[in-house]
């Protein structure tokens, strides 16, 4: 990282506010999403979240089926509570693996024109900050991440820990064929451990 740091003149000869400007070196890192895709556009999703560093946080394989433990059951506490809190989802299956967590979750509503949700008369939303639009795969599993990280790091005793790896992978289900293949995969995941 460089930086350098300097003052100006405003008008009239007064010294301006000091300004630092930095050249930061940031890691390349593309995007997964598919790109052009609004994410807010109803239809189902295969998701997929990995703990940090792949560790068995979440519970144990035994005799095919997943042993939750205290951190999984934070889990899946907080995935059912996510069609209460957001009316726009609809969980369909789902399971908790010791390292990470899968899902097919479906964003409600019709498709107006051009793909867009309707009411947006074609104009995608956006955030005047930066980052993902309201309401969008993106915001959810942020909030999801967010609120389980806080629990598990509260019965854990390690506030700021990270516990889930940065991003997720998605898929978007275009098809019955798509979505019967993600159903049989998350229902088999703990059988084929």
């Amino acid at each position: 990282m460089t930086g350098s740091m300097g003052r100006s003149l405003f008008p009239g000869g007064q010294l301006a506010a000091p300004t630092f400007q930095m050249d930061i070196n940031f890691p390349d890192r593309r995007s997964i999403r598919m790109p052009g895709f609004d994410y807010r556009t109803p239809g189902g999703y295969f998701i997929s979240l990995v703990v940090m560093d792949r560790m068995p946080l979440f519970g144990r394989i035994i005799n095919g089926n997943v042993e939750l433990s205290q951190a999984g059951q934070i889990v899946a506490e907080e995935w059912l509570r996510t069609p209460s809190i957001r009316k726009e989802i609809t969980l369909d299956e789902w399971v908790i693996m010791p390292d990470h967590f899968q899902a097919i979750v479906w964003i409600n509503g019709t498709v107006g024109a051009g793909g867009c949700p309707p009411g947006n008369d074609r104009i995608r939303q956006y955030n005047p900050i930066g980052g993902p639009s309201p309401q969008s795969l993106s915001i959810l599993i942020a909030q999801f991440k967010a609120t389980t990280t806080r629990r598990i790091n509260e019965i854990r005793g390690t506030p700021g820990q990270k516990i889930w790896q940065r991003n997720y992978y998605d898929r978007i289900i275009r098809n019955e064929v798509e979505l019967d293949k993600e159903r049989r995969y998350i229902r088999n995941n703990p059988r084929n451990a």
